[in-house]
């Protein structure tokens, strides 16, 4: 049985709520630890596949924290935030579940996370998975390599995160959801899956503070900084998983991107034919290998406090 969603709070930023999901109460420091960030206006529960893999679990304990903006987890002063303030708020989290090193892995904007994590606290991650995802920010550069123009796709979004106008009937609607079923699992989604993150997404963001939690979430997508300068300061192996069908980050992008990595040990990038962005969807079992055989090849010696 998968474990239920929790939160706990530290005193970053004036206070914050953490939303996260660990694959037990005590985490087994004999086993590496394996943290994961979930994509754009999804929570934790996009990582209920990875909860429920047996192989999985009994390599490494997983620890899905939701990101600023997504899920449970919020500021309870102010409402804006950076990718990265959401690594640091990890990194917290991990200090208050007695995790001294891990590996980490994200999603699209998880992936940004995880990047951010390994700058932020070198000596603490061993190891980071990027996912159908990006190093660069919102550039004419990665929309000449391919990718999706963000800002334009956000654009919705971040107009009205300036009109204060309280928005109590504020609701994403089926035309949001929609959308991000097309870009995130394609064309071959189902409609059980469609109703799930549609329910998800409305008891987010639905009301006045649904819509500023959702409008500031894609301000901070849409205004990020590209990591590219920063990447030879990551130190630790990176693996990077990519689909050739993903219509948000393409793999042109990645192959360009894995060459910035030049002091990591190892930089590996995966291609998938025909991978979605979000890649689990079409590639679960071929998804799951690789982060198994990542984590078990880079020695996992994240240490779990009992």
């Amino acid at each position: 049985m998968v474990p239920p969603r929790k939160t706990l709070r530290l005193d970053l930023l004036g206070g914050v709520q953490v939303g996260y999901r660990a694959s037990g109460d005590k985490l087994d420091r004999s086993k590496p630890t394996l943290v994961l960030f979930n994509p754009f206006t999804t929570t934790a529960d996009y990582y209920l596949p990875e909860f429920e893999n047996k192989a999985l679990l009994d390599a490494a304990n997983l620890v899905a924290i939701e990101p600023l903006g997504h899920g449970q987890s919020k500021l309870e002063k102010g409402e804006t935030f950076t990718y990265w303030d959401s690594a640091a708020m990890a990194l917290g989290t991990l200090d208050r579940l007695g995790v001294q090193e891990a590996f980490a892995a994200g999603t699209s904007q998880g992936g940004w996370i995880a990047a951010r994590m390994a700058l932020l606290a070198p000596e603490r991650i061993k190891g980071i998975i990027l996912i159908g995802s990006s190093m660069d920010s919102e550039s004419p550069r990665s929309r000449e390599l391919g990718c999706w123009n963000g800002q334009e796709a956000t654009s919705g979004l971040v107009t009205v995160a300036g009109d204060f106008t309280p928005a109590h009937d504020f609701d994403p609607g089926t035309g949001y959801n929609d959308f991000l079923m097309d870009i995130g699992f394609g064309k071959t989604v189902d409609q059980k899956t469609k109703d799930f993150w549609l329910a998800s997404i409305r008891e987010n963001y639905s009301g006045d503070t649904g819509k500023r939690r959702i409008c500031q979430a894609a301000v901070t997508l849409a205004s990020r900084d590209g990591l590219h300068e920063r990447l030879p300061y990551i130190r630790c192996p990176v693996l990077w998983l990519q689909g050739t069908g993903d219509v948000v980050f393409s793999f042109e992008n990645a192959q360009q991107a894995i060459k910035l990595f030049t002091n990591s040990p190892e930089a590996r990038l995966v291609k998938f034919s025909d991978g979605v962005h979000f890649l689990s969807w079409t590639h679960k079992e071929k998804l799951h290998e690789e982060v198994l055989n990542f984590v078990k090849k880079a020695g996992g010696f994240a240490k779990a406090s009992l």
